[in-house]
């Protein structure tokens, strides 16, 4: 029985022609070759599996042929090609920097290159993960690197290139490799299996270039798993289910079943996914994916970025025209949270449950948000919303008309609130025009007559959601009364001063109410006053009741957005008392007066302490 070689080894190209998706760099390396025109140092980067070693070693090989080709190919025919074949050269030297990066390592590898080659033009040193060196290991390396010997060729290759020193990319020709895209990585495929006598579908050859992420050599172990799994016959099914892959079939249903606010029917399919074993992580990604392949497939100019299996592309093109723009933005939203938040769920499965209730229910909410096929926006209001509120007795419009008596004059405004009523109870109320009406509306009471002009005001500028709400449930209104802020004045914040003081002797607490009669209030702004006091003590007693007392105040003024901080006035230093915490200069002082001849020593000494 032959041993089994992986097909990774097996089908590892040997000329630049046949590496797969990097066109870009071996036509510059034949290229370079064909004119003579060879760096002393390469470095060769990129994702992993995409041939940055495989390009290095046919390099070396083809740089020591005999009877190089007119095309820049090596021959595989001299003696040269044919121990590089054969893994016998002298000439090319490979060394793992994962495992070697120590100086010594690197001290050897320099040894090395002072002796010329006995066979061949060039000694060609292949570093491979060359950023696992360590920083001694590149500072060993840099002056070889940069000044070799003329038969001395260095080939880095690794796959973080920021981990590199820059003065080692600077002494380099730096080619960077690209992942292999899917068709090629198809293409490829199909062409083992067909030297091999595989019967491998197309389908299941783009699932597998899919899920290697544009890493042959990732795709071409997949190929050899499934290929055992399922005897020499690779289809579109039997790779689903070796990949653990759900299929798309699955996320078409739920999809129909949320548009159809089929909740039983929704949750039922996600029970049967998860039987099957597939984890909440796993379905919240493929139907995140799924949807914005969809979304993808709305526009005719970005279907080029559809990235699913041959075939397919019909019935996302179907599902995306009659799926609503709103639905699939506000979808992928519930979906990327759902995903964010899932390892911090505790019920993994209620956590996917709820997004799929709230996907459920998304259709219905963005049809109550619309009026006539176009989104309305939650209506935003700039004055102060108000906290406090007295009811009255609503305002009766017919009234208005005919009652000459004029409403008492005063300086408030009036609070208009939605209270929805049920359809059964008799209109006794007449009601408000709904086009009209805005939630937070402020209007001046000037009597009836004034609230009947503007509950009769015309609408202006575009209708708000509420405005649409209203419109389809119908609501009658009750009109409250709100006080109005009020600025800061110095004889009504002094009085209010001296009432939260008399609170705290109330409480027992005399030194907190002493240090309130002794503070002096000075208003800077119509929102912010400084209490001034004489001691680092006063101000922390009134820092101690800061919050209450702003509270206090702002209920006092009817404004919320009063603040004031307090301050000490500058005058002799005062003895901090023990119970208080010292900062670094009073404890040195305490210190110096204890001990006299510390603050000789510092003295003498000539020390600047840094309190």
């Amino acid at each position: 029985m032959d041993k089994f070689i992986v097909s990774a080894r097996k089908y590892r190209p040997q000329t630049f022609d046949t590496v797969v998706g990097q066109a870009h760099i071996t036509t510059t390396l034949k290229n370079a070759i064909r004119n003579n025109q060879l760096a002393h140092a390469f470095l060769f980067c990129g994702p992993r599996g995409v041939g940055k070693t495989t390009c290095a070693r046919i390099l070396a090989k083809t740089i020591n042929c005999e009877n190089l080709q007119p095309d820049g190919e090596a021959c595989n025919e001299c003696h040269s090609c044919k121990s590089f074949n054969d893994g016998i050269s002298l000439n090319i030297h490979e060394l793992d920097a994962a495992s070697n990066n120590s100086v010594d390592d690197i001290r050897s590898l320099v040894e090395q290159v002072r002796f010329a080659p006995q066979a061949g033009k060039y000694k060609v040193y292949i570093v491979d993960e060359v950023h696992m060196l360590s920083a001694s290991a590149f500072n060993a390396f840099l002056k070889t690197l940069e000044e070799p010997p003329p038969y001395a060729i260095f080939i880095l290759a690794t796959t973080e290139k920021h981990k590199i020193l820059p003065t080692i990319l600077s002494r380099c020709q730096i080619f960077d490799f690209k992942r292999i895209t899917g068709n090629d990585t198809v293409e490829h495929l199909q062409e083992i299996a067909d030297k091999e006598e595989i019967k491998a579908d197309k389908a299941a050859l783009q699932v597998i270039a899919q899920k290697s992420e544009g890493c042959m050599r990732d795709a071409l172990s997949i190929l050899d798993k499934i290929v055992s799994f399922t005897n020499g016959e690779v289809t579109y099914q039997n790779t689903l289910e070796h990949l653990n892959i759900l299929d798309h079939d699955y996320y078409f249903r739920l999809l129909e079943h949320l548009l159809q606010q089929d909740l039983a029917a929704a949750m039922l399919l996600y029970d049967e996914i998860n039987k099957k074993g597939f984890e909440g992580d796993m379905v919240l990604n493929g139907f995140a994916e799924f949807i914005r392949n969809i979304l993808v497939c709305k526009d005719v100019k970005a279907a080029a970025l559809l990235d699913v299996v041959e075939g397919m592309q019909e019935k996302y093109t179907s599902v995306a025209k009659a799926t609503g723009l709103s639905f699939l933005v506000s979808a992928l939203n519930i979906l990327n949270e759902a995903e964010i938040n899932y390892k911090m769920a505790r019920n993994k499965r209620l956590h996917v449950e709820m997004a799929l209730i709230k996907l459920n229910f998304l259709q219905q909410a963005i049809e109550l948000s619309t009026d006539n096929g176009t989104v309305i926006k939650k209506k935003r209001l700039d004055g102060p919303v108000a906290y406090k509120i007295k009811n009255i007795n609503p305002l009766q419009v017919k009234a208005a008309a005919t009652d000459a008596k004029p409403a008492t004059q005063q300086s408030s405004r009036l609070y208009i609130q939605e209270e929805v009523q049920p359809e059964t109870k008799p209109a006794t109320k007449p009601k408000a025009n709904t086009a009209t009406a805005t939630v937070a509306a402020k209007l001046p009471v000037n009597g009836a007559q004034s609230a009947a002009a503007a509950t009769a005001r015309p609408a202006v500028g575009k209708v708000s959601l509420l405005e649409t709400l209203r419109a389809k449930i119908g609501d009658q209104y009750n009109i409250e009364e709100i006080k109005e802020a009020e600025a800061l004045e110095l004889n009504k914040l002094q009085d209010t001063w001296n009432q939260y003081g008399l609170k705290m002797e109330e409480q027992q607490k005399h030194s907190s109410a002493n240090t309130f009669k002794l503070a002096k209030l000075n208003i800077e702004t119509d929102n912010f006053f400084t209490v001034v006091v004489h001691a680092i003590t006063q101000q922390r007693f009134i820092e101690q009741e800061k919050m209450l007392l702003a509270d206090f105040v702002q209920q006092a003024f009817n404004n919320r957005s009063i603040t004031f901080k307090v301050l000490v006035e500058q005058g002799e230093e005062e003895e901090v008392p023990a119970n208080l915490v010292l900062n670094s200069r009073q404890r040195f002082e305490k210190m110096a007066e204890r001990y006299p001849l510390l603050r000789d020593l510092r003295d003498k000494l000539r020390l600047e302490l840094d309190y």
